[in-house]
């Protein structure tokens, strides 16, 4: 059955309720630009495993209408992997724990998912490379070259039924917070909200790239599985910036209705 819009559960987790745990960028940016520290980084990479364990059977069971049905083990396994990885390696410098993730996730990662993560971390970790506090100019650069990792390894394009149709809005939202004066935390905010959108345009594509493209016709009215994680993954940034613990939800000052 084609996981259609009007047949959402209302526990979904791409409900709008669920993406106004994240809230939408106040009009007035945050005082101060933010940064990210190496702490910071290792505090994201335990939520992500978190949420990824937590949604590992709705990732499998949304990947089984297009590809193996085991997105959502193959993450969850691969981020407790990284996160235990970048617990153990003590180091101060952020590009080296990025690139530590993306190599672990090439690793541990099945599919085509681990390769292409696994690229995203390491081409930011380079772009990080030697840095032990990040402000929010130089994550919008790492954002990017992550974004341009990914598609190259996957030689994909927005449209193609991809993470890529995620992450390169929800990296285009934050720079744009970024360069209109928001704070790192908003444009966090904002981009979660894009991978959230980019999520949902997924629905009615025709899949041009992986496993989906033996389904052609049918594989429109499915939700890639890909794009999904990469929304719960900027969903874990904008839930480790804004404080909150693995087990608890912030209710957002604003709803999120424009990505509804």
């Amino acid at each position: 059955m084609a996981d259609t819009p009007d047949r959402e559960s209302p526990r979904s987790l791409f409900s709008v309720a669920a993406v106004a745990r994240i809230g939408l960028p106040s009009a007035t940016p945050s005082a101060g630009p933010g940064s990210v520290t190496c702490e910071d980084v290792r505090r994201y990479v335990r939520r992500a495993a978190l949420i990824l364990e937590r949604h590992r059977a709705l990732l499998d069971r949304l990947d089984a209408a297009l590809g193996d049905g085991d997105h959502g083990t193959n993450m969850a396994i691969g981020f407790a992997a990284a996160a235990l990885a970048i617990e153990i390696d003590r180091s101060a410098d952020a590009g080296d724990l990025l690139r530590l993730v993306g190599h672990t996730l090439v690793a541990s990662v099945g599919g085509a998912s681990g390769p292409l993560y696994g690229t995203a971390f390491i081409e930011a970790g380079f772009a990080l490379q030697g840095l032990t506090r990040v402000d929010a100019r130089r994550v919008a650069y790492a954002f990017d070259a992550g974004v341009h990792g990914l598609a190259r390894r996957g030689r994909c394009a927005v449209g193609d039924k991809t993470i890529l149709d995620a992450l390169q809005p929800a990296a285009q939202a934050f720079r744009r917070g970024v360069e209109g004066g928001c704070a790192l935390d908003d444009a966090l905010r904002s981009s979660a909200c894009a991978a959230h959108a980019g999520m949902r345009a997924t629905i009615p594509l025709v899949a041009r790239r992986g496993l989906a493209l033996r389904l052609g016709e049918r594989s429109r009215g499915h939700r890639d599985p890909g794009a999904v994680s990469c929304f719960l993954l900027f969903r874990a940034m904008a839930e480790v910036r804004d404080g909150q613990a693995p087990s608890s939800v912030k209710t957002a000052a604003r709803p999120a209705r424009s990505v509804s």
